[in-house]
């Protein structure tokens, strides 16, 4: 009888042990929301540098911009990668979300690009261009239109520009809105778009080789629309997140995306 007890002592030991290895190794998962390109590759490297102290790094893909925000304030899932900050704080006051930036990564530039025309110079009378319909890059498409003197805005909109606001329009042009992750597939119905930087390359587009004309990398779009690691209001400082946070801005990845990406998108660490 004494051995059975034993051995019953034994059992629900090593039951109560292997919980806690398992329980161990779940609170050393750490689960993100990326966009493909850039964002769940330069999250690959990161994965790689936290792995070499017991952390794994699970990373889910999406193509859109509203899943990765919903499913970060639900509580499903501890962090995204894929926005700027003016896109989330839309996002925040639009949705009434809770959603806080930790650290802000890169800045993709963003481009115009060819589409049924090669170039500015060649645009006609009531020709369309592509630009994102959400706001913030919105503004940011038809700044760039400005800059290259397609059309011009009312003074002081800024970032809160909209067609609305539109009051020099030389040649007519119809500024055609659509979700960004669209522009780079119709781009053989318009004359051109303008692209966010990551559906540039997934597209296999880079801005520094193929865009007409693109953001000056030295300009308040640099800062103002810099990609940001994003959390939960609360989790900001958890040892996850901060772990997280460190192996997105090492030096491993610093150097792979400057590798990888010559120029289409640039560390700001």
């Amino acid at each position: 009888m004494k051995k059975i007890i034993a051995l019953a002592l034994v059992l629900v030991l090593a039951l109560s042990l292997a919980a806690c290895g398992a329980a161990g190794s779940a609170d050393k998962t750490i689960t993100i929301a990326a966009s493909p390109t850039p964002h769940a590759e330069i999250l690959a490297v990161a994965a790689e540098v936290l792995a070499e102290d017991g952390w794994t790094l699970e990373i889910t893909e999406y193509s859109d911009y509203v899943v990765p925000n919903n499913i970060v304030d639900d509580g499903e899932i501890d962090a995204n990668y894929f926005q700027h900050q003016p896109y989330l704080d839309t996002f925040n006051a639009e949705n009434g979300t809770a959603l806080v930036s930790v650290a802000a990564v890169h800045y993709e530039p963003f481009g115009i690009y060819a589409g049924l025309k090669s170039g500015v110079e060649g645009l006609e009378e009531g020709d369309q261009i592509a630009i994102p319909n959400d706001g913030s890059n919105r503004a940011r498409a038809l700044i760039l239109l400005q800059e290259k003197g397609l059309i011009k805005l009312a003074e002081g909109v800024g970032m809160e520009a909209t067609v609305l606001d539109i009051v020099e329009n030389p040649l007519n042009i119809e500024i055609v809105e659509m979700e960004a992750a669209q522009i780079a597939g119709v781009r053989d119905s318009v004359a051109l778009a303008v692209i966010n930087g990551n559906y540039a390359l997934l597209a296999g587009l880079n801005v520094n080789k193929d865009a007409i004309a693109s953001e000056d990398p030295a300009s308040v779009s640099a800062t103002t629309y810099a990609n940001v690691l994003v959390v939960k209001e609360g989790n900001e400082e958890s040892e996850k997140i901060q772990a997280l946070k460190e192996a997105l801005m090492s030096q491993a990845v610093k150097d792979f995306i400057n590798e990888t990406y010559t120029g289409a998108v640039v560390p700001l660490f």
